[in-house]
């Protein structure tokens, strides 16, 4: 059997495009009548096209897509048959493109890891390696709903972060544009009409006149100074060392060190408890896990936490050694590991972490937006104090 690229017409007039196994074109086609689809295109597709081995799903399509495979694979549908029916449900033509690819290959007799992996750019090596674990234990349904779970809960966690911050962001950008164009434009066309007057102007005004002036003629340096800041954090940004900096300068920082301690924690303990629960070994677990940890200081400590499990420390004890991570979180983990029950106290140190890192989050908002409110009133005020100063005194001497 070959693999065909198709595009395909449904009774709704909607667009279909995917991959399907046929002996030939003239089967292919009969396939998609059968299926009550209108076949427009139908051609020999290659075995691994570039385009696929580049896409990127956007993180919703991914989440639900491992949601409807979770699903159909816990019904207890074979894999091939529930990624044809996820790929046939697809709205989303590279979606459906992709598990069209992905079902080939697996009815190739590849195992599905594998055949994630000829995707890296959508599936990252966590994602292929929790399903990894899965396909071996047997419970890749359970794993596969744990994962969804997983995606949501970043997908959320993510939204409520650009919410909070387009705000602040707007509003900086809005004030910084008004001051610019008052400075470059509206300053000096005040000050051809004060100097006409040849009046004494207000310290605030001269102060404002020469701040214009200087601006205007140091604006192309700031633009490259600018520019040239932007490549070389760009640059910088691919050498650990600097991004380690960084990390240690954001960690510092209060209130903002804190958040991302929790998100980095709560993503690691999430990603533990996944692959605890899906019956993985600890040592494999914890090296995985880590590897999540984006923070460079925190995934040392991690490092470091997991060869003194391998030499047989609790792993409670080990966290604790570091004095990096949050103090939830081990005791949590302590608690787990008395108990037995290690898998279901990670997942409740993740909520915890994450209500945490959203109740700081709220707080940080709610501190930064009025912040930039006052700050950037003020600035205004300035400036229209700045040019209404010699109107007033003007008026005075009228009098």
């Amino acid at each position: 059997m070959a693999a065909f690229r198709f595009e395909a017409v449904d009774a709704q007039g909607r667009l279909k495009q995917g991959l399907l196994d046929a002996e030939n074109p003239r089967v292919a086609r009969d396939r998609l009548r059968a299926d009550g689809l209108v076949p427009t295109a139908v051609e020999p597709a290659p075995e691994r096209p570039d385009t696929l081995s580049r896409m990127r799903l956007p993180a919703a399509a991914l989440a639900l897509f491992t949601r409807q495979l979770a699903t159909l694979v816990h019904a207890g549908m074979p894999l091939d048959h529930a990624l044809r029916a996820v790929g046939e449900q697809a709205d989303d033509p590279r979606v459906a493109t992709l598990v069209a690819a992905l079902r080939t290959q697996v009815m190739a007799g590849e195992p599905l890891p594998s055949a994630l992996a000829r995707f890296p750019r959508t599936f990252a090596p966590l994602y292929r390696g929790l399903v990894g674990a899965g396909t071996e234990t047997g419970r890749l349904s359970e794993v596969l709903a744990r994962l969804a779970d997983y995606l949501d809960a970043r997908l959320v966690l993510r939204q409520k972060f650009t919410v909070a911050l387009i705000y602040p962001a707007l509003v900086t950008i809005i004030a910084l544009g008004v001051i610019a164009v008052l400075l470059t434009y509206v300053v000096p066309q005040v000050v051809s009409v004060y100097q006409q007057s040849r009046q004494t102007l207000p310290p605030l005004t001269r102060a404002l006149i020469a701040t214009s002036a200087f601006f205007r003629a140091t604006g192309w340096f700031w633009a490259a100074a600018l520019a040239m800041f932007m490549i070389a954090a760009v640059f910088g940004w691919r050498f650990e060392t600097v991004r380690e900096r960084v990390h240690r300068w954001l960690l510092r920082v209060p209130g903002a060190g804190r958040l991302a301690a929790s998100l980095d924690a709560a993503r690691y303990a999430s990603t533990l408890a996944i692959l605890v629960g899906s019956g993985a070994p600890l040592l494999r677990s914890l090296s995985a896990a880590t590897d999540v940890i984006r923070l460079i200081p925190l995934a040392r400590a991690g490092r470091k936490a997991n060869a003194l499990v391998r030499e047989g420390v609790s792993l409670s004890r080990a966290l604790k050694d570091q004095d990096a991570f949050p103090p939830v979180l081990i005791h949590l983990i302590a608690n787990g590991e008395q108990s037995g029950a290690l898998a279901p106290m990670l997942e409740r140190a993740a909520q915890e972490l994450e209500r945490e890192a959203e109740r700081r989050l709220a707080w940080l908002a709610a501190l930064i937006q009025p912040t930039l409110i006052v700050a950037m009133g003020a600035i205004v005020l300035v400036l229209v104090l700045a040019v209404m100063l010699p109107i007033v005194t003007m008026n005075q001497l009228v009098r």
